[in-house]
């Protein structure tokens, strides 16, 4: 690994120690009473003394100062990359690896394959635990880097190396054990390869892991997602195989539930749509740790719908509202629920969305979900329609500040091109205030 160089700060907070001291965007913070860091957890971990002695760097010069703060005062730095050492590289070869099967000549963060720890405690990615050297083990005993979001796969030491792509992969339950002993919480999910750890090797694996409460404080069950640059030896769970393995979750949860006093192990919601099969009720998802790995989110925005919706039906009786009429975008997947819903929704509020579920040209006809919709795939969609007063599209296919689309489209392009306004949302509800602040009375 290349030596740090420190953290380039973007923004000095206004009225933080940073700003007392004279830090400015472009400055490199060195170090932190003597210690080189790494990323911004080194930052937080030794930043949280209240005496401080800083080295920053401005223009090739090194300059010392010196801080003193109280425990709940901040430096107030934010920097350009969460890591300043440069992120770690996954060194497996999974068949389902989604930036191996990434066109060419998209941006280059697109390909970066990281299996980086401090990525999983900081931003909740998944990661394998392959690659972790004896100083990274120290380091997440010394700073209690809880919880870590893991890639468990299966416990199977074979199966997991062959959905890894890795022969040398070590066992993971030793590693899991592990963590438990420095008091890490885990997360875990398994990404179903079929044939290879579906089932009897994924009963093995969740009595495996179950084993392991409280260290693993949860576990998601995902199908495998494949595009059409996909060139290996993997294919894609079908209805009947997402069938068998919600059966399989249906007998061994009740005695999982019963002992862990929680559900503990979901499965996503693909799974239950790919099965044709309803979503679990409110109460199944009693943690929102795996949300991001798909798993409630369907529930999140059938719930959000039958709050709004009751809302709406109690104001219908009172005043008149004027509706409108939209065009809501999504992918092919949750299409069926959200078409149910925008009948719903004319019925209630008077305002007409018509549903254009987008096949996904860019990354092949397989890819079903909303969040990997590009701008082009939607343009095309979209194209010789009636859009009428505004375009809805999922907030899911945008980068996390919401500025770009996977080819790199923004927000006001779209709009240009599409010579209609557009919002990004998550809910229906969203669709409702959106067309409030429009104008209408829903």
């Amino acid at each position: 690994m290349a030596k740090s160089p420190g953290g380039v700060i973007e923004d000095v907070l206004p009225g933080s120690i940073g700003q007392e001291i004279g830090l400015e965007p472009g400055d490199v913070l060195v170090s932190i009473n003597g210690h080189p860091l790494r990323d911004v957890i080194d930052y937080r971990y030794y930043g949280a003394e209240e005496e401080l002695e800083l080295v920053v760097q401005r223009d090739g010069e090194l300059h010392r100062l010196e801080v003193e703060r109280d425990y709940d005062e901040e430096l107030g730095l934010e920097f350009t990359e969460p890591v300043f050492d440069g992120i770690r590289v996954c060194s497996n070869n999974c068949p389902f690896c989604f930036v191996q099967q990434m066109p060419k000549d998209m941006r280059r963060s697109l390909y970066v394959r990281d299996d980086d720890y401090r990525y999983s405690f900081l931003m909740g990615n998944f990661v394998t635990l392959t690659g972790l050297s004896s100083e990274d083990w120290a380091r997440i005993a010394e700073q209690h880097l809880s919880p870590l979001y893991v890639s468990i796969h299966a416990t199977d030491p074979e199966a997991r190396r062959q959905v890894l792509g890795n022969p040398s992969a070590p066992d993971i339950l030793p590693q899991l054990r592990r963590l438990g002993e420095l008091g890490i919480e885990v997360h875990g999910q398994i990404v179903i390869s079929p044939g290879v750890n579906d089932g009897e090797i994924l009963r093995r694996s969740i009595t495996d892991v179950a084993a392991l409460w409280p260290t693993v404080r949860t576990l998601a069950v995902v199908p495998v997602g494949l595009t059409r640059f996909h060139r290996r030896q993997v294919r894609l769970v079908t209805p009947d195989e997402a069938r068998a393995i919600l059966d399989l979750v249906e007998q061994v949860m009740p005695p999982l539930r019963q002992q862990f006093g929680c559900t503990w192990f979901y499965p996503s919601d693909e799974m239950y749509l790919l099965a044709g099969r309803p979503v679990p009720p409110a109460a199944f998802y009693d943690t929102d740790a795996q949300r991001e790995n798909g798993v409630g989110l369907v529930r999140l925005l059938l719930d959000d719908w039958q709050r709004a919706r009751k809302h709406l039906e109690r104001k219908r009786s009172s005043r008149s509202h004027r509706g409108g009429r939209v065009t809501l975008v999504c992918g092919q997947l949750i299409a069926p629920i959200l078409a149910d819903m925008a009948a719903e929704l004319q019925a209630v509020a008077g305002i007409e969305a018509q549903v254009v579920p987008v096949v996904n040209r860019f990354f092949g006809e397989s890819v079903t979900v909303s969040g990997l919709l590009t701008g082009a795939d939607v343009l095309e969609a979209l194209q010789g329609r009636d859009l009428g007063q505004r375009v809805f599209l999922p907030r899911s296919m945008f980068n996390a500040e919401g500025s770009l689309t996977l080819d790199d489209l923004t927000p006001e392009e779209l709009a240009e091109r599409l010579g209609a306004p557009i919002s990004r949302v998550s809910t229906l509800s969203e669709i409702v205030q959106a067309m409030r602040a429009a104008g209408g009375k829903a």
